[in-house]
């Protein structure tokens, strides 16, 4: 297939074009390698995807309707994965703007370019952050989602309220996928695990919030593209058993579609740390701090959906997967 993928100097979308290419697909990426976090990481990413067979590059961002459009127009892609956006639920409390233009404005432009162009299936990231201040474990797509604690959480929400629209008044399948706390090799400066190898390597004290006793649903990059992949080759149509007396948050009588795509496994944060601990040979000074604002106390994925409608299964440990990403780091920065 002619896939599209948004973000793909991104974490996950690198590894995600990786393995279109791999079997086979043509992939064209589009990213605009701004300076969220660190542009030379991603430009290493894009470095490992140029050379490959089947690969084109588009350089610029999701607000510039025209160039997206133009992008669309010359690759024609059959299907699309949206990856690109602003993220971070920290970042969203000090520059709000960032969210709206890439989130709101940059997802419009793809939903447009998508539906003029008879797109077969449109996958975009979520986001677990949509739970908001939600207790009840594990999260289901069923819960209701209308609490947000963040901008970025609710930026989210907002892709798949629209999303839904164009699934029923234009026949655009679509299924958002809502990411739960993905690490690996490659991964984002700007999350834990990175943060962490960084400072105890270098002897810093790493900052622990909430004291570390929150849980994350920590899933590995791989098993996450695994069900990116196959949730891409699953289109949805109608959901037949949709009861608009009983409505279903997580289907409808439109070809949409959302899912948790996670571990389904939580773990405390100091057991996270621990393994880190264990896979570097050092010890973390840990410096414990209360919970930041837009951060919620607890995650689990309640995954069955994915694995109803895709077989999708996560087989990751955290001891294999951080195990990698410190190989990974290491070699990466001659540490």
């Amino acid at each position: 297939m002619r896939v599209l993928v948004t973000g793909a100097a991104g974490f996950i979308g690198s590894h995600l074009s990786h393995r279109l290419l791999d079997r086979g697909d043509e992939v064209l990426g589009y990213d605009n390698l701004n300076d969220y976090y660190d542009p030379t990481l991603k430009e290493a990413r894009l470095a490992r995807l140029l050379p490959k067979d089947g690969f084109r590059f588009v350089r610029d961002s999701l607000e510039d309707r025209a160039a997206l459009e133009a992008a669309f127009d010359e690759f024609k892609p059959q299907r699309v994965v949206n990856l690109a956006a602003q993220a971070g639920v920290r970042y969203s409390l000090e520059n709000p703007h960032a969210y709206i233009d890439s989130n709101i404005v940059g997802f419009t432009n793809i939903l447009e370019a998508c539906r003029h162009r008879g797109v077969e299936h449109l996958v975009y990231a979520s986001s677990s952050s949509v739970y908001g201040a939600n207790r009840k474990l594990p999260f289901a797509v069923e819960d209701s989602v209308d609490h947000p604690v963040s901008l970025y959480a609710a930026t989210k929400k907002a892709n798949e309220l629209m999303a839904h629209t164009y699934s029923h008044l234009f026949g655009l399948p679509t299924t958002g996928l809502r990411f739960f706390t993905v690490y690996g090799p490659w991964g984002r400066p700007d999350m834990a695990l990175f943060l962490f190898t960084k400072n105890i390597l270098e002897g810093k004290p790493i900052d622990v919030f909430n004291h570390g006793r929150h849980t994350r649903d920590f899933t590995f990059v791989d098993d996450i593209v695994e069900g990116v992949i196959r949730t891409l080759d699953t289109v949805p149509g109608p959901d037949p058993t949709y009861d608009p007396l009983l409505p279903n948050p997580g289907s409808s009588s439109a070809p949409w579609r959302v899912y948790n795509i996670g571990n389904h496994q939580p773990v405390e944060l100091l057991r996270y740390i621990e393994v880190l601990e264990e896979c570097l040979g050092r010890k973390a000074e840990k410096r414990l701090l209360p919970m930041q604002p837009g951060d919620v106390p607890d995650t689990c994925a309640d995954v069955e959906a994915l694995r109803r409608d895709t077989g999708y299964h996560p087989s990751t440990s955290i001891e294999t997967g951080v195990r990698r990403f410190v190989d990974w780091y290491r070699e990466f920065y001659r540490v």
